[in-house]
């Protein structure tokens, strides 16, 4: 069954979701929350050694620098959420999770352009991909 901080992951995952379908922006109190949250899981589960948590929060160091690189067309929010990810998933399973979200926005991304519903200059919010690939990971038993 599932742990009591996986299902609080996805429910934060979800409750971003929302926020960025609606708004398009990530309160950064909420990210520091769930920073904070994370890192405290992580100590307190020890489930993910810290030298893959921190591996896992340099991803989204990396993440970040490439949002200043593009002016933010991977936004900080994003950025920063991957981070926090890290922290909690470790390098080898947030890998996993950004690799199918990857893969899930690219198919939505040729849907919504073979059907003419946006062009190429347009953004779409990605925490959703990033939801719906951490509860296929969660689900298929990636973790």
């Amino acid at each position: 069954m599932f742990e009591i901080g996986q299902v609080g992951c996805g429910v934060y995952l979800c409750m971003l979701s929302i926020i960025d379908i609606r708004i398009r922006k990530l309160p950064v109190w909420i990210l520091a929350a769930g920073g904070i949250a994370a890192g405290v899981l992580c100590v307190y589960q020890g489930a993910i050694p810290l030298v893959l948590a921190v591996a896992g929060a340099a991803v989204g160091i990396v993440f970040s620098v490439v949002s200043k690189m593009t002016d933010e067309g991977f936004g900080y929010g994003d950025s920063i959420l991957i981070l926090v990810l890290g922290i909690y998933l470790g390098f080898w399973n947030l890998l996993g999770v950004l690799a199918s979200a990857f893969l899930l926005s690219a198919i939505f991304a040729m849907f919504a352009l073979g059907l003419h519903k946006f062009d190429r200059s347009i953004g779409y919010p990605f925490v959703p991909f990033l939801c719906i690939s951490y509860t296929l990971w969660l689900c298929l038993g990636g973790f």
